[in-house]
């Protein structure tokens, strides 16, 4: 096996930290890089950047590698966080892990370590790498911990990234990377995973995003025309939100609420919990309706754009699986009208609060063909 210098993103998880591990002892020549991406209030307590470089600067101390703290907010700021807003304005739902991945991880930090004289660069994703010799192109798959698989966030990855990216604890279960941890009594063997903004943490979200759009109120509306309430500006909401509606008090009396055996729907229409279904923009309304499934929450058919295929081009139109949203099983599909950068996405069964910004990615099996940003749907 070819010896490589492999450049790793030491994150002060414990995935990247078993990642640098496997890989030396593969014989590489490993050297780690933490990223710091985020500055603004970096000091408050949702921002863990300085415990996270703490963190990863002892576990290369453990394992014996050169760690780099490097600097990419400039880049988050003008490539993720910007578009990142500019789609909260316009009434959407984006998803910065995927275009966090696609801009910084695997662009700004590929192009660091190879300045570094590297020739791969890895990562603590839940995925794997394949390259197909029938074909001549590197294939992204699911990681075989299919709780933790993280290709979804990866499908905007092209052939040159996968061509230098390696992920080695996509070939693990994610109890197995625990156990390895705490055999090599690495500091953040039992470390709690991540979550939150990509590099920004965990924090109360509307709090975070009222420091950066301005709070424009109009009416709550339910699928009957009623005004129910306020709400305090369109950003700060997305399709299926359940909680903090402010609503809960208002009683719809059955509005077609099928009732369980054994109680009326006037009764069931009294404790049903309300949605957010749609956001009329001309009217500058929340829509709400009540009941889990609803119609207007459920959809058969989406239409994408800003597609990005792992191989290049779109696959043949045909029936595929794909996910609507991170946490949530494949769901049969149908591809077509893959032309001018889009595409359409038909499903049998329907699914649920399908949300404009989110990404649409496309399967076949294991393997992660691509996405695109989900512009519509016709649920409602």
């Amino acid at each position: 096996m070819h010896k490589h210098r492999i450049v790793v993103g030491l994150s002060g998880g414990v995935d990247s930290a078993v990642t640098a591990h496997l890989l030396q002892a593969q014989g590489h020549e490993v050297v780690g890089i933490f990223m710091k991406n985020w500055e603004d209030d970096d000091d408050d307590e949702y921002c863990s950047s300085r415990q996270d470089f703490l963190d990863a600067a002892s576990v290369a101390d453990v394992l014996g590698i050169e760690i780099e703290h490097v600097n990419f907010a400039a880049e988050y700021k003008d490539r993720v966080f910007a578009e990142f807003l500019r789609e909260y304005q316009a009434g959407r739902t984006p998803n910065p892990d995927v275009l966090c991945n696609a801009e910084i991880k695997f662009k700004a930090f590929l192009d660091h370590a190879m300045r570094l004289g590297a020739e791969k660069i890895a990562t603590g994703h839940y995925a794997r790498v394949r390259f197909n010799e029938t074909t001549g192109l590197h294939e992204l798959l699911k990681g075989l911990d299919a709780t933790k698989d993280q290709s979804y966030f990866l499908h905007r990855l092209t052939q040159a990234q996968l061509a230098k990216s390696l992920f080695p604890v996509g070939e693990l279960k994610k109890t197995e990377v625990r156990r390895i941890a705490e055999a090599l009594k690495l500091p953040n063997a039992k470390k709690k995973d991540s979550t939150g903004i990509c590099f920004i943490g965990e924090r109360p979200f509307r709090e975070f995003l009222n420091r950066y759009i301005a709070r424009e109120p109009g009416p709550i509306i339910d699928d009957r025309g009623r005004t129910l309430g306020r709400h305090m500006g369109l950003s700060f909401y997305t399709l299926g939100q359940r909680q903090g509606l402010g609503i809960g008090g208002v009683k719809d009396k059955g509005a077609g609420i099928k009732a369980p055996p054994g109680q009326s729907a006037r009764d069931a229409g009294d404790h049903a919990p309300w949605f957010v279904a749609k956001k009329d923009l001309a009217r500058h309304a929340l829509i709400v309706v009540q009941g889990h499934d609803h119609p207007w929450l459920l959809s058969h058919q989406l239409a994408a754009q800003d597609a990005s295929w792992v191989a290049g081009h779109a696959p043949a139109s045909g029936n595929y699986s794909a996910k609507t949203r991170y946490r949530q099983q494949d769901a049969r599909c149908a591809l077509s009208n893959t032309e001018q950068n889009g595409f359409v996405l038909a499903f049998p069964e329907a699914q649920w609060a399908v949300t404009p910004g989110q990404s649409a990615v496309l399967y076949d099996g294991e393997v992660c063909l691509g996405g695109g940003v989900i512009e519509a749907s016709d649920g409602g």
